[in-house]
């Protein structure tokens, strides 16, 4: 029979689970405390594996309770586990190479250190403090000009992001009670009666949600805007059939890599995939690449395309538009996110620019939380904040 004192500490083990992250309800804690009673506390391993069966569900949970684990029971009971119950040997080397999620498992369980205490009692006080004003004055600040609170909280108000109804017409139909008459049905449904009567059976065009491909520009110059805008996809692809590609010098798909449930896994393994981070850009390359190699595989559906980059290319004009014009026939959608269009008297000079403004259907800024708003409202056909692209071609 498991003692109270460790049945209480897994109540405790559980708790701290959640707050890291994990979906660790009732149930489960007494489906732990059962299932140790059963196993018995022979070996350390047992007891790991034990409640590992119980309380990781997924295969991007295990380097939370690994993490969570180690911390937990070295510190409220007598069993001294290390990082993994198999390996006892580099624990420092370890802690030097802590994924994003098990660093945050150390705060939510044990605060880390002092000064990570202060800064949740800072951030809570600061919150406390925002007023209607102050968070409308966030709303429109230029992401490159907040302070790392400020980028926090922004990240926040991104993840409770939704995207509005945008469903269309399919190929595929549906049984429908009214609409278009289905001959094959209607013939099926005949001949179950002899052919004596004939129901008439209707379909109509299924209604799906069209596919999201972002393609994003990484170079030097959008580096201050990469973080928050993967941060986005990253919520976009939680509610959509998202895929992401980023590109400098070269076209990288990190659709995999951004399914992580965790948002910070996914942006640790974007950082470790993508090889010309904050570097040149060859913005007509990597169209050519992605027009050549993905478009037909990602770009079917009725497709939406977000093309995030400020269009500051300066070799192979000619070849940057015949590839614009190439990805505007090819999506149903191009919508061009520049930040550039936050900066009072942005006027469109640069070749690239105008290069590319002739083949897309919507101009938009996306320097700020407001803008992001805005771009979630245009995904379902809103067009009241839309930019037309031929006004700055007139205007230059």
């Amino acid at each position: 029979m498991t003692t109270g004192q460790l049945a209480g500490n897994i109540v405790h083990f559980a708790r701290a689970l959640r707050r890291a992250g994990l979906p660790v309800g009732p149930a489960a804690v007494v489906d732990a405390i059962r299932a140790v009673e059963i196993a018995g506390l022979k070996a350390r391993v047992d007891f790991y594996w034990t409640l590992h069966s119980v309380f990781v569900t997924r295969h991007d949970h295990h380097p939370i309770f690994d993490q969570a684990f180690r911390l937990f029971w070295r510190t409220r009971a007598p069993f001294q586990s290390e990082t993994s119950p198999e390996d006892e040997d580099g624990e420092d080397e370890r802690e030097e190479g802590m994924p994003p999620a098990a660093r945050r498992v150390a705060e939510a369980m044990l605060g880390a250190t002092e000064g990570a205490a202060a800064r949740r009692k800072s951030e809570i006080e600061i919150d406390a403090r925002l007023t209607v004003s102050e968070a409308e004055a966030l709303r429109r600040r230029d992401f490159a000009q907040m302070d790392a609170a400020e980028i926090a909280r922004a990240e926040r108000e991104i993840d409770n992001l939704r995207l509005p109804d945008d469903r269309i017409p399919s190929r595929r139909a549906m049984a429908a009670t009214s609409g278009t008459i289905d001959p094959r049905r209607t013939l099926r449904s005949s001949l179950r009666a002899g052919g004596d009567m004939i129901m008439l059976r209707y379909r109509q065009p299924r209604l799906v949600q069209p596919p999201i491909v972002m393609l994003c520009d990484i170079s030097g110059s959008m580096s201050p805007y990469t973080r928050i805008l993967l941060h986005f996809f990253h919520a976009l692809g939680r509610q959509r059939r998202v895929s992401t590609f980023l590109f400098g010098t070269r076209l990288t798909n990190v659709t995999r890599q951004l399914r992580h449930r965790d948002v910070d896994e996914a942006l640790a393994a974007c950082s470790g995939t993508v090889a010309d981070w904050s570097g040149g850009t060859r913005i007509a390359a990597a169209l050519e690449d992605f027009n050549r190699h993905w478009s037909r595989r990602v770009l079917g559906q009725g497709a939406i395309v977000l093309l995030v980059t400020d269009g500051l290319e300066r070799d192979g004009i000619d070849d940057l538009a015949r590839e614009m014009d190439r990805l505007h026939r090819s999506c149903r959608r191009l919508i061009w996110l520049n930040p550039l269009l936050g900066f009072e008297g942005f006027e469109a000079r640069a070749r690239g620019i105008r290069a590319m403004l002739p083949h897309v259907d919507e101009l938009r800024s996306v320097h700020s939380l407001e803008a992001v708003t805005d771009i979630c409202r245009a995904l379902s056909g809103d067009a009241s904040t839309a930019i037309d692209p031929r006004t700055w071609l007139r205007a230059a």
